[in-house]
C-alpha cells in the first residue's frame, strides 16, 4: 500500500539529499558509491550507549569484524543482574556497500530502546565476494554470536537477527539455514525493508522505478553485483521468496514502505509467513521510503517505526 504523498518530513530529506547531489547507486563505480555511502549515512555516536567495541571472529572466509552494543541496562553482569537479548544486525547497502560506521546508529537505537546487546556484522561484500560468501558470513556470525553471548552480557537463549534491506535479506538467511540445518535456537527475526524476490515487474518495483532513495536500476546492479549467475536467483538462501516453505521459522517483524520498490517483496514475505506457519508481525507504513528507519531524528514515523521493532524484540525475545 502506498500513500497519495511521501511524508513530508520524509521530503524534506529526500531534497536535501537530492540537493547535495546523491547520485543514483548504478552510476557510480562500486569505490565511489562504497564511499558516497559511508558518507552519507555514517553516524555521529547518537544515541550513546552504554559500551561500544570492535571484536573480529574467525570466519569460514577468514577474519570478520563485528561491533558490539551494549545498552545500560546490560553494564551489570553479576549473578543478580539478568542478561540482555542478544540481536546479531546485518547492513544494508545491497551486498554491495556498507560498513560498522554506515549502520552505527540504527544499531544504536535498537541497543538503547530495547535494552538489547547488538552484534553489527561486517561481513564480505559484493562483487568480490558475492553469494553464498555473505550468507556464509552471516550464519558464521549468528553461530559465533550463541557461542559467546554471555560473555557479551547477553543471554545466548533469547537471541534474534536482524537487518535492513540487504542484511534483511542475509537475516532471514539465517534462519532458513538454522532451520534446515539445527543451527542455533532464533526466538525472532527482524526484517526492515528486506530484499526477499528477484521479480522487477511488482507494482512496487514499477510504481517506485525512479526512487525515492533507491530505485529499480539500482536493484538490478547490486543483483548484478551480488549472483554469480542466473542459477543463484533459485536459491532460497539467496532470494528468501524462493524457499519452498516459510513455516516453522523464528517469529518475524517486516518492515514495509509505501514509496519502496522493495515493498511488494515484504508484503509477499510477509503473507507466506502468515499463511505457512511463521508467526509475523507485518508493520507497514505508507508514506515511507526505502531506509526511512535511519532517520529517526528526522522524521516522527521513523521514529515510532523504531519504536515499534524495539517493542517486537523485548516481546519476542
Amino acid at each position: 500500500m502506498r500513500a497519495a504523498e511521501l511524508d513530508p518530513e520524509l521530503a524534506a530529506v529526500v531534497d536535501e539529499l537530492e540537493a547535495r547531489g546523491l547520485p543514483e547507486w548504478h552510476t557510480l563505480s562500486v569505490a565511489a558509491a562504497r564511499r558516497v555511502e559511508d558518507a552519507v549515512f555514517s553516524g555521529d555516536l547518537e544515541p550513546p550507549v552504554a559500551s561500544v567495541r570492535d571484536l573480529a571472529f574467525d570466519g569460514p572466509h577468514g577474519e570478520v569484524p563485528v561491533r558490539v552494543y551494549r545498552p545500560a541496562t546490560a553494564t551489570d553482569t553479576g549473578a543478580d543482574s539478568p542478561a540482555a537479548p542478544t540481536l546479531v544486525y546485518f547492513h544494508g547497502g545491497g551486498w554491495t556497500l556498507g560498513t560498522l560506521d554506515s549502520i552505527d546508529g540504527p544499531c544504536r537505537e535498537l541497543a538503547t530502546r530495547a535494552g538489547a546487546v547488538v552484534v553489527s556484522v561486517d561481513y564480505r561484500l559484493a562483487p568480490e565476494h558475492p553469494f553464498p560468501v555473505p550468507v556464509d558470513e552471516a550464519v558464521a556470525a549468528v553461530e559465533w554470536t550463541a557461542a559467546v553471548a554471555d560473555d557479551l552480557g547477553g543471554d545466548p537463549d533469547r537471541l534474534g537477527v536482524a537487518g535492513t534491506s540487504a542484511g534483511g535479506a542475509l537475516a532471514a538467511a539465517t534462519a532458513l539455514h538454522g532451520h534446515a540445518f539445527d543451527g542455533p535456537d532464533l526466538a525472532g527475526q527482524f526484517l526492515l525493508y528486506p530484499v526477499a524476490g528477484h521479480d522487477f515487474e511488482t507494482d512496487s518495483y514499477r510504481e517506485n522505478a525512479d526512487g525515492p532513495l533507491l530505485t529499480r536500476a539500482d536493484m538490478k546492479w547490486f543483483y548484478d553485483n551480488y549472483l554469480r549467475s542466473p542459477v543463484d536467483a533459485a536459491n532460497p538462501f539467496a532470494v528468501p521468496l524462493r524457499a519452498d516453505s516459510l513455516g516453522g521459522l523464528p517469529p518475524a517483524t517486516v518492515v514495509t514502505a509505501g514509496f519502496d520498490p522493495l515493498r511488494d517483496d515484504g508484503v509477499a514475505l510477509a503473507d507466506r509467513f502468515k499463511t505457512e506457519g511463521t508467526p509475523v508481525e507485518h508493520r507497514q507504513y505508507p508514506a515511507m521510503a526505502h531506509g526511512f528507519c535511519s532517520l529517526t531524528d528526522r522524521v516522527a514515523t521513523a521514529d515510532e517505526a523504531m519504536d515499534a521493532v524495539a517493542e517486537d524484540v523485548r516481546t519476542r525475545l
